[in-house]
């Protein structure tokens, strides 16, 4: 059972890392604008950060094995659909479904390992999980820019195939089903009013950029944001909400989910647009390209363990400050660099310090939210961070198109650097916001 949940959950961490890298290729084999280019990350991102909450709660209810094995089979039909895409418009629908796929799949693998292990046993196979996840996130881009090199950008999803098999066989064969207690009905309106609200905001965003102001793109949003209040209205009424809004009533709580939309914002826009300077301007193989995201991956998995139990010691604050201001010398660097085609002298050090910062504050910040509210709550609050996180990198790839608009390299290399430089913002911002908040705990029913 928890190789099989190791591998079904993997399987949307080794997508994502790896599709990021691809992009550029894809973009150049299939056409398209930029605009289309940012929807085959932001399709995935979009289903799978509106649909995560109510997929747990999905999972609790319909029974935790059935729904991940629902959702592994989905991810891997995608995949498949992805792989044999013949025109960008059906890769992105295809790229919709995974994200689907993994917003059922990934918080039923977690309820699967807490409903089979006692206490003791259910922190060792999280962590497992999570090394794993680490792990997979790591080989993503590796294992990504090598088969676009040597074979094709289509085997990037074909990977998927086997291992949801394997996935689906081990689950059924060692997993026993479990339903959560007392559950309520699944909170399906809101998920469709976020899911709504969010992709017509942004399409707005990604759209803007080439069409500018004009009135479609000036009703989609305003449309968009009237679905989002309507969302909110949907979980202040619900019997059962996604996300329950009164765990916004912790300054603490509140103050940490903005500083994770900053910092995750800026991590997963720099992400995006690093792979176009590197293919585009310094015409880096994929598979150079790919092993160039190594150290990135590899060391916040490293710190994280550490800054945890450094976190215990000195507190959240002054871990989430500093891992900020680490992370904006990050960006900085790779802005200041971004001519240096050379990797060790351009890419790397700012990768390097990014990632020492990352892996400061991101162990502090995943404590400090779950302290921020009463201990009953602290399943809700993990799922709606973790959902905010993801949001944070939809809006932040939505928003590239504002600064990567030219498809000549030296554009390229214009726009990367004021992404890097908005990114530094964003993480100084985020560490301020860390230091001012975290620990302030104000019990949230």
């Amino acid at each position: 059972m928890l190789a099989g949940t190791v591998l079904g959950s993997s399987l949307a961490f080794i997508d994502a890392s790896a599709v990021n890298l691809t992009v550029p290729v894809i973009q150049q084999k299939l056409g398209g604008d930029f605009a289309a280019a940012q929807w085959i990350v932001n399709a995935y991102a979009l289903l799978l950060g509106a649909l995560v909450l109510a997929g747990g709660a999905a999972a609790d209810r319909y029974g935790r094995r059935r729904v991940f094995i629902a959702g592994v089979a989905l991810f891997a039909v995608a995949s498949a659909a992805c792989g044999l895409s013949p025109s960008l418009p059906a890769l992105i629908a295809a790229r919709a479904l995974q994200g689907v796929g993994a917003a059922i799949l990934t918080p039923a693998s977690l309820a699967l390992l807490g409903a089979t292990f006692d206490e003791k046993g259910r922190g060792q196979a999280v962590g497992i999980w999570a090394g794993a996840s680490g792990l997979m996130s790591a080989v993503g881009p590796v294992l990504g820019g090598w088969l676009v090199q040597t074979v094709s950008w289509r085997a990037v999803f074909a990977i998927n195939l086997p291992l949801a098999a394997l996935a689906a066989w081990l689950t059924a064969a060692g997993a026993k089903e479990s339903h959560g207690g007392e559950v309520g009905p699944v909170d399906w309106r809101g998920a469709l009013a976020a899911t709504a609200g969010l992709g017509l905001v942004t399409w707005a965003l990604t759209d803007a950029p080439k069409r500018g102001a004009d009135a479609v793109i000036l009703g989609a949003g305003a449309l968009g944001a009237a679905l989002l209040a309507a969302f909110l209205w949907i979980e202040d009424h619900a019997q059962n909400p996604m996300m329950p809004l009164g765990l916004f009533k912790s300054p603490a709580f509140l103050g940490l989910n903005a500083l994770t939309l900053l910092l995750y914002a800026a991590f997963s826009g720099a992400l995006f647009v690093l792979p176009f300077n590197l293919l585009r301007v310094h015409h880096y193989p994929t598979g150079a390209a790919g092993a160039a995201l190594l150290p990135l991956s590899v060391g916040l998995a490293a710190l994280s363990p550490l800054s945890g139990r450094l976190a215990g010691r000195i507190g959240a604050r002054f871990m989430l400050l500093a891992g900020g201001l680490l992370a904006a010398a990050g960006f900085g660097l790779l802005a200041l660099r971004a001519r240096d085609g050379a990797y060790w002298t351009g890419a790397f050090p700012g990768l390097a310090v990014l990632a020492l910062g990352m892996g400061v504050a991101v162990a502090p910040l995943t404590n400090a939210v779950l302290g921020a509210v009463s201990q009953e709550r602290e399943g809700a609050a993990s799922g709606v961070n973790n959902a905010v996180a993801r949001v944070a990198g939809l809006i932040a790839v939505a928003l590239a198109g504002f600064v990567l608009n030219g498809a000549d390299p030296a554009s390229i290399a214009a726009g990367y650097r004021l992404a890097m430089a908005l990114a530094a913002g964003g993480a100084i911002g985020a560490g301020a916001i860390g230091f001012l908040t975290a620990g302030k705990r104000t019990s949230a029913r």
